[in-house]
């Protein structure tokens, strides 16, 4: 009998194996992206023999830190890379970006909250009017994204998996909720920064209001300014392995 974790890879591969019917408008990748959403839909902890984490203990003195996040491999092909991420009590996956591709997240245990945002077509001299408190180095500025915070929002394995393309929803963070968490997580193309796909970092910028009862005009347009910065200190991922069905394609 086929695993639900083999049936997921295969209609990845199939969703994703294609880069010229790839995109928002040809209909056999919608359908293909539909299907893949579905069966991602019915995935659970169980499926992928893991079960889900308590809240940690205290640690104990002298203990090797543990990563706040860690990352089971389960497979990955030119088209697509599929794992799960492991969060602990009050960890975050910082707010970053996914050039060019396209993903799905999963929740199998515990609680997530996603923020996403969305580039703007604006040009990133635009910010060069805009007063941020705390005010930025000259060299700075041109590190900044104009952007749009698109959705906050919680999800838990009875939620419908969140989907991110190039264009929308494509910087997020994730936040645990609650106590510890999991998710399985596909993207496509997988990262490659020889590619062009590395994984960039942001930070949250507000403008500088003038007065202390008025908004800016970005907060009241709902806009944002990202300024790339290097991967925060308190985030690294570990590796574990994955205990679940053996995928093969």
């Amino acid at each position: 009998m086929t695993s639900t974790v083999q049936k997921i890879a295969k209609q990845a591969l199939a969703t994703f194996r294609n880069p010229s019917v790839i995109g928002e408008h040809n209909k056999v990748f919608l359908e293909n992206q539909s299907k893949l959403k579905s069966l991602l839909a019915e995935v659970r902890a169980a499926d992928l023999k893991i079960a889900a984490r308590t809240p940690e203990s205290a640690p104990v003195p002298h203990q090797r830190i543990a990563p706040p996040v860690t990352y089971m491999h389960i497979c990955e092909t030119d088209s697509f890379s599929m794992g799960v991420f492991l969060l602990k009590t009050g960890a975050s996956i910082p707010l970053h970006d996914h050039p060019g591709m396209y993903g799905m997240l999963k929740v199998i245990y515990g609680k997530v909250r996603i923020s996403c945002f969305d580039r703007l077509d604006k040009p990133r001299d635009g910010a060069s009017g805009v007063q941020f408190n705390p005010p930025l180095m000259p060299f700075q500025r041109g590190s900044l994204r104009p952007s749009v915070l698109k959705s906050v929002g919680e999800f838990t394995e009875d939620s419908s998996p969140c989907v991110l393309s190039p264009q929308q929803d494509n910087i997020h963070q994730i936040d645990a909720v609650d106590g510890p968490t999991a998710f399985l997580d596909i993207l496509a193309p997988p990262y490659d920064p020889d590619e062009g796909r590395d994984c960039h970092y942001y930070k949250v910028l507000q403008a500088h209001s003038e007065a202390a009862d008025k908004k800016s005009e970005v907060q009241d347009q709902g806009d944002v300014w990202l300024m790339e910065i290097p991967q925060p200190s308190e985030f690294w991922c570990g590796g574990e392995p994955y205990p679940g069905p053996k995928v093969t394609l």
